[in-house]
């Protein structure tokens, strides 16, 4: 008897319920970080700055329910919305699995624990400053990372 492919295998992101698609988030804290768009050539290079909402020892939001009313600005990522959000990190599984790459191995879907994001030296756990941590915001600029926009893990 063979066995039934997980629902990120046999569903789109679109297909998903409201459940299975916020599983799919690995906690990589990727996606909270300040960026900044060069006017030139319209590259999006992230920041070791993380939002003001970001815990950076949990590596998520502490307030995920209520984001959008404390930082209007915070981008909900959706199945409408995925394609346009080029700044998504590559490891990301929902960009993963719009592109058609598999998950990866140490995403907690994958590997069974929520901890694998870390010890595979993908999420910025730890590795960051708050927002509310800069005398202005254009002094995120200081802290660009742009490695941070390869592939991780």
């Amino acid at each position: 008897m063979s066995a039934v492919a997980p629902y990120w295998e046999t569903k789109t992101l679109a297909e998903m319920s409201p459940a299975e698609w916020e599983a799919l988030c690995d906690g990589c804290g990727l996606c909270c970080l300040v960026r900044f768009e060069d006017e030139d050539t319209g590259e999006v290079i992230p920041t070791r700055v993380h939002c003001r909402l970001f815990d950076p020892q949990a590596c998520a939001c502490s307030d995920y329910a209520n984001r959008k009313k404390q930082v209007p600005d915070c981008i909900k990522l959706t199945p409408n919305n995925i394609e346009a959000l080029a700044w998504m990190p590559r490891s990301c599984a929902y960009r993963r699995l719009h592109e058609g790459r598999p998950l990866a191995k140490w995403h907690p879907l994958i590997s069974g624990s929520r901890e694998t994001v870390h010890t595979a030296g993908v999420s910025v756990r730890g590795q960051t400053i708050s927002e509310l941590a800069l005398a202005e915001p254009e002094d995120a600029l200081d802290f660009e990372a742009p490695e941070w926009a390869l592939e991780r893990g």
